[in-house]
């Protein structure tokens, strides 16, 4: 494996001119000044979601929150109600971990496919493999609501083809939303990490062929490596989609495992007029992926670029 070695020491991130390019595009002073204005522009809602997290409920429901700079008043009673409040049997605390665990493994089960399933796209040949990826590309233009009403049917019997799809995740309930995420996230993961993982030089695929690498030492010495921007992307960015997802969470989750968004849509009401407790609620929910993106930034910028700079 030395001449393949080698070669991986020069892999996809050997175009220190594109990156060059892409890194004085995105430091110029115009693209930092629309950086900068778009970052206030964002920041603003989230800002005053804040504020009003902090504003008594009859200054909420009567006044904006730009003006508790004026009539000052704050209070944490909201934050402490709705951590206290019970929706549905269970609490914000327990919907907090229901969301750790349906985010976890449905953010693992899909990558872990989908890397497999772009390196077979990539670098196998069988029949049919064009049709195929054509084929899983196009689900991406499927609407998610048209897949419910299926996968109901197929969560009601348990099984696929005679095999206990349920039954296999456990009986914690949390199986019908995994798999859910799973299938709305797979067409867009197998596409994004195929187009990186067939990028990877073919000189390097080559090199470990005649050292007489199988494909599965191809896949974990190789492939896998040098993958690890584009997976580390897609991996924020599906933890951060199922963590702030609802719709699927209404459908799929139920009970006892219900997210913090749907215990969040379930305390506000239809009508909204519990509004103290949506900003305090709001804010308790959004700690978990903004502390995601701003620990884990670095690897999702890192991913961008080295897509970027593919030629």
């Amino acid at each position: 494996m030395s001449e393949t070695r080698t070669l991986v020491t020069t892999g996809p991130g050997t175009k220190p001119g594109a990156f060059s390019n892409a890194k004085k595009t995105l430091t110029s002073p115009i693209a930092t000044i629309a950086a900068i204005v778009i970052a206030v522009i964002w920041t603003i809602p989230t800002f005053g979601l804040l504020v009003s997290s902090f504003r008594p409920q009859t200054e909420i429901q009567t006044t904006g929150w730009w003006t508790a700079f004026r009539n000052w008043g704050w209070t944490t009673d909201n934050y402490t109600e709705a951590l206290s409040t019970t929706v549905g049997g269970i609490t914000m605390v327990q919907a907090f971990v229901n969301s750790f665990a349906i985010t976890i493994p449905a953010a693992l089960i899909p990558l872990i496919i989908a890397t497999l399933a772009a390196y077979g796209f990539a670098w196998m040949d069988f029949k049919g493999k064009n049709v195929l990826f054509v084929l899983v590309f196009a689900l991406q233009i499927v609407p998610i609501q048209m897949a419910f009403i299926p996968l109901l049917r197929l969560f009601s019997r348990g099984e696929l083809f005679g095999f206990p799809v349920i039954q296999a995740f456990g009986a914690a309930g949390y199986a019908q939303v995994w798999i859910a995420h799973t299938i709305f996230a797979l067409p867009l993961a197998i596409f994004l990490l195929h187009n990186f993982v067939s990028q990877i030089p073919k000189d390097v695929i080559e090199a470990a062929r005649v050292d007489g690498a199988s494909h599965g030492q191809i896949f974990y010495r190789i492939v896998l490596p040098l993958s690890m921007p584009a997976i580390a992307s897609f991996a924020i960015f599906q933890f951060l989609w199922v963590w702030n997802d609802l719709l699927v969470s209404l459908i799929f989750a139920d009970g006892n495992v219900s997210p913090v968004t749907k215990l969040l849509a379930q305390m506000t009401g239809q009508r909204g007029e519990a509004w103290h407790l949506l900003t305090a609620g709001a804010f308790i929910a959004i700690i978990v992926p903004l502390v995601v993106f701003l620990v884990l930034q670095r690897y999702f910028v890192r991913g961008l670029l080295a897509g970027a700079s593919k030629g």
